[in-house]
């Protein structure tokens, strides 16, 4: 089981490798928290207001000074650099597509009038942990 964190991510740098959906799930996830998020990827699905854009392919370098990175690409090589670089910075990395590579996780977001709450699980049943966190909300509208 994982631990729930919650952290102030108030002008902290944040850096998203990627441009497809989840990377814009999380990009947009970060920004809303109040992170400095920079997406780096040639091509980006949605533009999110608020969020810096490099478009070109990730380099090395690109995590410097990063309080945290994302490595959200269809790429497992480039979500692999994006990891070992944030590693050898000791920046705190989520990458998409290898749990093992990971140092936090996204929670799915429940968020109202000023409360907010994480529903995670053990990564194995996402429609489990999406049915939860839907009750939450539920269960929020109707009672807040």
């Amino acid at each position: 089981m994982r631990f729930p964190l919650f952290i102030d991510l108030s002008g902290r740098a944040a850096v998203v490798v990627g441009g497809g959906t989840v990377a814009t799930r999380r990009a947009g996830a970060l920004a809303r928290f109040g992170a400095r998020v920079t997406v780096v990827s040639p091509a980006v699905k949605c533009a999110l207001e608020g969020v810096a854009y490099v478009r070109r392919a990730y380099q090395e370098g690109d995590l410097e000074g990063a309080f945290l990175a994302v490595g959200a690409t269809d790429c497992r090589a480039v979500n692999h650099a994006v990891f070992l670089e944030a590693k050898r910075r000791g920046v705190a990395v989520n990458v998409c597509d290898c749990p093992e590579e990971c140092d936090f996780f996204f929670p799915a977001l429940c968020e109202t009038g000023g409360l907010v709450a994480g529903v995670a699980g053990d990564g194995g049943d996402h429609q489990k942990t999406a049915r939860a966190a839907a009750i939450i909300r539920r269960a929020w509208e109707e009672e807040l």
